[in-house]
């Protein structure tokens, strides 16, 4: 699948979810149980990552990394989890 018809393709079905989800009441409670489930999620997503980069199939693993992060992001978000995203250091200034 070419990256033009996979990028369409995940940009269609979020649309669809947003269309058709619902809210739920606020505040919710987790349990440590689904932020494990949810983080074991987010893991098998980076593994797939790592896997199809392998494969050469650029495509499949960027899309698995991006839900890794999309995931780790939900999580941080509602503060489940506790994190900052690496930075690029900043090159070495010439004396």
């Amino acid at each position: 699948m070419s990256l033009e018809a996979l990028t369409a393709k995940y940009i269609s079905y979020a649309e669809v979810v947003f269309k058709e989800l619902k809210r739920t009441q606020a505040p919710i409670s987790l349990t440590e149980e689904m932020v494990s489930s949810v983080l074991s999620y987010a893991n098998d997503y980076l593994e797939d990552a790592k896997y199809y980069k392998a494969q050469g199939n650029l495509e499949t693993s960027l899309t698995s990394v991006a839900y890794c992060e999309g995931l780790l992001d939900a999580l941080r978000l509602i503060g489940a989890v506790n994190f900052e995203w690496p930075t690029k250091p900043e090159p070495k200034k010439l004396s």
